[in-house]
């Protein structure tokens, strides 16, 4: 089997095939969110310890396992024990549902990507209602992005029990997003080792672009004051910590067997240990590099929407008090709506409901993760940039190279373990297996076109991984430190590499990593159970806004089902494998 193991051209296509795995949509989208809730500048602190005493020893791990092993995750497993093969079912599990959702990003992007190239933007004004007399209700109680995102892309129902159909043009999308990413995997390594430049390098080059672009717009300077102000009371806040491991843990894609399916095709001599820190450094700086990039923009979208609300209430008020034109300024607002108030209160009182509260704290407080900052609040701030098009175009682009790259860490996750089996691949070859993977993953993520399809989304990206993940690391680094014995792993990676193992590594894999994990998954699981009834955000056309509602009790079983499906594996597995051991024991000792 080693002989026939396809190989990486070199090592520098495995560091890219990681990079382009690991540095994914979270360090654009999830990163800035947590800068922004706790603590800005500050937040760093837990981020950068986490990192060296969670993320690199975990990924220095995994790569070691799959260099050793050579098989994808479910072999690699097995060879350590029989009834570990558990975990790597469920790493394929939960790839599987990863898959299944994750290349609807992709699909949204293609979609953006598209309307891109209109002039103007198709999200940047309002269209008309069915009279031509005004704009659509809808847009104007929401806001032009808003409406470009919840009606005319997702089409979204007012709750999830109204499903409604499939929308075509999502649909189309996602075919074509799963094109792309099946003609990127059809010849394995081969065609991914050359796909993962692009992948893993031009995201780089659009974000270098958007640095520049960023620094030389109005405002900018408000948004990266707020992003480098430390509020260091936020490292006493215990959810600072958690949410900085947690992001280091998925940011890093640990667990998917991804990196076990990637290190598998290494040269047994190769330095994994070198490249795991190479990829977690690497990994981290695009969160901070994505995050002044982002600061930047949000900056000029706050102090745009703040000038923009000074301006509309000068305009009242001289308007309302026959004031000089250029009296009132931002300086003086405050000042002359106190005077006025006191001087002319009933005049006042009758234009003070529609007086605003101009803030750009406030506008700067406004905290947007996931879907919410990719396609509204980043959509909002390129509709107000000089050559609109172009910015919408290489930020489309950029998505869709970095979800693409994740996606193929994530099919190969499923394909490795697939291919390695001799019962599979003696009936079907690389590329049919391949095909089939992405077809039924096509079909299953038709789900998440239809007008209930993005309350679907949130369910699969808030349940299908969380707890299943964590458990499985937990387990790896159990596996790898007591079953198979740390002195004896130790060993094989001086024989393989010619390197000493330090006690660095050692420490880390045999308690303080394990004890992070546990943490983390002890408040995963207190958080699920004190949080009650499980809720959702519906959209509310009437009202232009998000409402909470209550997840349906079907809703609530898939949850469930998602959890339960990948984490029982390991348990199911192991009891399998321990029956039958016993049942062969049973069956040889009349014999003997």
């Amino acid at each position: 089997m080693e002989k026939t193991r396809p190989l990486w051209s070199n090592p520098l296509q495995f560091v890219f095939a990681c990079i382009s795995y690991a540095v994914g949509l979270g360090n654009v989208w999830r990163f800035p969110y947590l800068c922004q809730m706790y603590g800005g500048g500050s937040f760093l602190v837990p981020y950068i310890i986490m990192l060296i005493v969670e993320g690199m020893p975990l990924l220095y791990l995994e790569l070691a396992v799959g260099q050793r092993m050579r098989q994808g995750s479910i072999g690699a497993w097995r060879t350590i024990s029989p009834y570990l093969s558990g975990v790597g079912i469920a790493s394929v599990v939960v790839s599987f549902f990863l898959s299944m959702y994750y290349n609807v990003i992709n699909a949204w992007a293609f979609w953006y990507l598209f309307h891109s190239f209109q002039d103007p933007l198709p999200w940047s004004v309002c269209p008309l209602n069915g009279n031509h007399t005004g704009y659509d209700e809808e847009c104007e109680k929401a806001s032009s992005t808003q409406y470009f995102w919840y009606r005319k892309t997702l089409n979204i129902s007012p709750s999830l029990q109204e499903n409604g159909g499939v929308q075509w043009e999502p649909a189309l999308c996602l075919l074509l997003a799963w094109l792309v990413v099946y003609l990127c995997i059809l010849r394995g390594t081969e065609s991914t080792g050359k796909v993962v430049y692009f992948t893993a390098s031009l995201p780089y080059c659009v974000l270098i672009i958007y640095l520049i672009r960023g620094l030389t717009l109005h405002g900018a300077t408000n948004g990266l004051m707020y992003m480098f102000t430390p509020k260091m009371e936020q490292l006493a806040n215990p959810k600072a910590w958690v949410n900085a491991a947690t992001q280091i843990f998925f940011s890093l894609g640990l667990g998917f067997g991804s990196l076990i399916a990637f290190a598998s095709y290494n040269e047994p001599s190769n330095n994994c240990q070198k490249h795991a820190i190479i990829v977690s450094l690497i990994n981290s700086f695009t969160s901070i590099f994505a995050s002044i990039v982002t600061f930047s923009i949000y900056g000029f979208k706050a102090t745009f929407n703040y000038e923009n609300c000074l301006k509309k209430v000068s305009l009242l008020l001289t308007n309302t008090f026959d004031l000089e034109d250029g009296f009132l300024t931002a300086s003086n607002l405050e000042q002359v709506k106190g005077y006025l108030a006191s001087a002319y209160p009933s005049k006042y009182s009758e234009v003070f409901p529609h007086i605003k509260n101009c803030s750009l704290e406030s506008e700067l407080d406004t905290a947007v993760q996931g879907t919410g900052l990719a396609f509204i609040v980043y959509t909002e701030a390129i509709k107000n940039m000089e050559v609109s098009q172009l910015w919408s175009v290489l930020y489309f682009f950029m998505l869709l190279m970095l979800g693409i790259g994740s996606m193929l860490g994530n099919t190969a996750a499923i394909l490795t373990p697939l291919t390695d089996s001799k019962i599979i691949s003696s009936h079907l070859p690389k590329e049919a297996i391949s095909g089939l993977v992405c077809l039924v993953n096509c079909a299953i993520g038709m789900v998440f076109t239809m007008e209930a399809g993005n309350y679907w989304f949130d369910i699969f990206n808030d349940y299908a991984a969380t707890l299943s993940l964590l458990l499985i690391v937990l387990v790896e680094t159990i596996a790898v430190c007591y079953v198979y014995g740390l002195r004896r792993f130790e060993s094989d990676l001086k024989a393989m590499t010619g390197r000493a193992v330090s006690w660095y590594w050692k420490v880390m894999w045999a308690g303080v990593s394990p004890l992070l994990i546990v943490s983390l998954f002890v408040f995963y699981l207190s958080d699920y159970i004190l949080t009650g009834t499980l809720k959702y955000q519906a959209w509310d056309a009437s009202q232009g806004q998000l409402v909470t509602k209550d997840y349906p009790a079907y809703a609530l079983a898939v949850i469930g089902l998602l959890v339960a499906s990948s984490t029982m594996c390991i348990p199911l597995v192991a009891l399998g494998t321990f029956v039958l051991h016993h049942l062969k024991r049973g069956d040889a000792a009349p014999v003997a």
